[in-house]
């Protein structure tokens, strides 16, 4: 037999005649492609055979195989996909196509092992960049075998493969459940990384392998019999560790390899919880145990759910040994990939969404009949992100459906507010077009852009983003604040030299209007919340104090404070469509049934009433005398509707200002909207108010509702 020969029926002894005529077509074909003047490698045999090899360990199907076989890269320019679909069907296609993509991906840079926000962005996109779990499999089991013969490589691309591996691949394996292929990919990396403590490590587990062994075989023995002696059924076995790992560990702790407690470990699992408790009480009646390391899992489980009791004892030798004592469904849920279990050992965050879909995947490697789970795993894993990269390939992670202005935000808030044009993958696009994983997005500016106020129509499609349409609108609002505090410093300066005041005492203004600072008071001033009659009054100018003509007060209503002039015993009342405030400009209506109603002098049914309407209107002023509480309609609009009414009740609790109504609304984009009515004393306090609540950081725009 040739020595690149492949024995398919003693590789795979469980497929059938017809499945091994199928790699064996498969490998006729990489041969034929490595015997090709063009093909670059020399060697005959067939690469995917190896990694068809290592996936024997995770069960494969048939589908794999054919597919670890066919991603050989000497094929990529012999037999395209639609070869691949015409010998071996579209699910075969399907998967080459994919792990070809993960075999030629070249995003990962050495500075991602500093920047662990990338490599979790990576990890993101390579899975959801695939369309089946089967096709990541055969990526590591490819992996592993580069590993295997890395030393045959020159020394930068070993370190490169190394870091990348333990940045990205062995994350993979670890979030995919696939135990025994992280081990051998950290161990591998590791290997290349620091060869001199890899060496050491595993020199010092080789000078005590026998001992260790005996030592184990020894405790087990006794533990066994001991379990015997009180009817415990339970599988008892040592627990291998991994020179990756040791070296974690060792570091993490600050100890020599001497020191740690868990390189004699076993493992226990009963069938119930009460087994658990009496094997532990067994363990620690039968050998001396150290109480600092023991710990009780099982009452307080850790953060990802994880259940189990941990004790330290003390052989006859004098030899710590590690036991953990599971049930047989706590092993189960430690060992059969629930999300939590990976998340806690990366220390990475993850949704409840991703915990789901990581089980899934985690049982389909375990169970044969996984159909249904394979087909949910492109549409599940991640279907809500994409995975886009800036021209120097650091990666962004966006929501579905974003466009080249949400990743201009996401870059830095100044891209985006002057970006003008963006070219994807080098071609110019639109700014409203939907990017895709896997892209590369460019930004074209301007200098001194400034956002467009069309970016903010949903109908549009500019922006999808919560994070850059908050950016868009508070750049909005900071204008209007701008233009608002520059034109009541105009007017101010204005007022006070046409008076002929040489100096305008501010501090004394600030106390009159209730104002926390000169910039709410000048903002106040320029949105017209305080006018200039107000201002007049505030500066002492006598001449310009207001006249006004008081009502009766046997006639007039008791919490009265508006005066009208040359009319007497008459009742008013404050009009519910424009809500005047103590402070706001007002004018009467002669009514024959309410008898003078007091409006807003901007309110909309004042301006719109005909030209006989229009003779029953009023001169009114608030007179000053009496207090009174206002029914004051505002709008606030939000970010996120998360504590917001919690945090603006706070706010007017403070302030001594009533709710008399609130209405929380939630939209489609998370952003939200809080209409509330308020009691206000007068313009300055309503002012004031609103000027607090616009500096909450989750409030994007407060005003007074119209």
């Amino acid at each position: 037999m040739d020595k690149h020969s492949v024995d398919v029926k003693s590789l795979f002894p469980e497929l059938s005649e017809s499945d091994r005529a199928l790699v064996d077509e498969a490998l006729a074909l990489v041969r034929q492609a490595a015997a090709q003047p063009s093909s670059i490698s020399k060697s005959k045999r067939p690469h995917g055979i190896d990694v068809a090899c290592i996936l024997t360990a995770v069960h494969i199907d048939l589908d794999s195989i054919l597919a670890a076989v066919l991603s050989d890269s000497r094929l990529e320019g012999y037999l395209d996909e639609a070869g691949i679909k015409t010998r071996f069907g579209s699910e075969v296609a399907s998967l080459v196509k994919d792990v070809r993509w993960l075999n030629t991906v070249g995003i990962y840079q050495l500075e991602m092992a500093k920047q662990p926000d990338q490599s979790e962005i990576l990890r993101r996109m390579l899975l959801a960049m695939t369309h089946d779990v089967r096709s990541v499999l055969i990526k590591l089991a490819y992996r592993i075998q580069r590993l295997r013969g890395l030393s045959q490589e020159k020394e930068d691309i070993r370190r490169f493969i190394a870091r990348e591996t333990l940045d990205i691949y062995a994350p993979l394996a670890n979030r995919l459940g696939i135990s025994q292929f992280k081990w051998e990919l950290e161990d591998l990396a590791f290997r290349y990384l620091e060869p001199e403590r890899y060496r050491a490590i595993a020199k010092a587990l080789a000078d005590t392998r026998v001992q260790r062994e005996t030592c184990i075989n020894t405790f087990l023995s006794e533990l066994r019999q001991a379990l015997d002696v009180h009817a415990i059924r339970a599988k008892v076995y040592g627990r291998p560790k991994h020179i990756y790992s040791i070296w974690c560990k060792m570091r993490r702790k600050q100890l020599p390899i001497e020191e740690l407690y868990d390189l004699l470990a076993v493992r226990v699992i009963v069938d119930d919880l009460a087994a658990c408790y009496t094997v532990l009480g067994l363990a620690h009646s039968q050998w001396q145990y150290i109480p600092k390391e023991f710990d009780d899992y099982i009452a307080n489980p850790k953060e990802n759910g994880y259940q189990s009791l941990h004790t330290v004892v003390v052989d006859k030798q004098g030899n710590r040994i590690e036991i953990q004592i599971r049930t047989r469904a706590m092993h189960e849920f430690a060992e059969l990939g629930v999300a939590a279990h990976w998340r806690y050992k990366e220390g990475g965050r993850h949704s409840a969404a991703s915990e789901k879909n990581i089980t899934s995947l985690r049982m389909l490697l375990e169970e044969r009949s996984g159909d249904t789970l394979l087909e949910s795993f492109h549409t599940e894993l991640f279907s809500d992100r994409v995975f886009v990269l800036t021209p120097t390939g650091k990666l962004v992670d966006l929501i579905k459906g974003a466009t080249p202005l949400d990743f201009a935000y996401a870059i830095h808030t100044e891209v985006g507010h002057s970006c003008r044009g963006a070219k994807v993958n080098g071609q110019i696009k639109p700014l409203t077009y939907e990017l895709k994983s896997g892209e590369q997005v460019e930004i074209i500016t301007v200098k001194n852009g400034q956002p467009s106020r069309n970016w903010l129509d949903p109908n549009l499609g500019y922006l999808k983003t919560p994070r850059a349409i908050g950016k868009v609108k508070n750049w909005f609002k900071q204008q209007e604040l701008s233009e608002n505090i520059a034109a009541g410093k105009n007017l101010l300066d204005k007022e006070s030299r046409r008076l002929g005041l040489k100096q305008v005492d501010l501090a004394e203004l600030l106390k009159h209007f209730k104002m926390p600072d000169a910039e709410h008071f000048h903002q106040a001033l320029g949105r017209g919340d305080i006018n200039s009659r107000q201002l007049a009054s505030a500066l002492k100018i006598p001449e310009l104090a207001p006249v006004s003509f008081k009502l009766s007060p046997s006639k007039a209503s008791p919490n009265s404070v508006v005066t009208v002039e040359d009319m007497d015993n008459v009742v008013t009342t404050l009009a519910h469509c424009c809500s005047p405030v103590k402070g706001d400009e007002i004018i009467g209506y002669v009514s024959h049934k309410r008898g003078i109603t007091i409006h807003r002098i901007d309110c909309e049914n004042i301006q719109h009433l005909t030209p006989q309407q229009q003779t029953h209107l009023l001169k009114a002023e608030w007179s000053g005398v009496h207090k009174a509480h206002h029914n004051v309609p505002i709008v606030i609009e939000a970010l996120s509707g998360q504590n917001l009414l919690i945090e603006v009740s706070q706010l007017l609790h403070y302030a001594k200002v009533q709710i008399t109504d609130a209405s929380l609304k939630t939209h489609a984009d998370h952003s939200a909207t809080l209409t509330m009515q308020i009691q206000i004393e007068n313009t300055a306090q309503l002012s004031f108010v609103l000027g607090r609540i616009s500096q909450l950081p989750n409030v994007m725009e407060v005003r007074r509702k119209v």
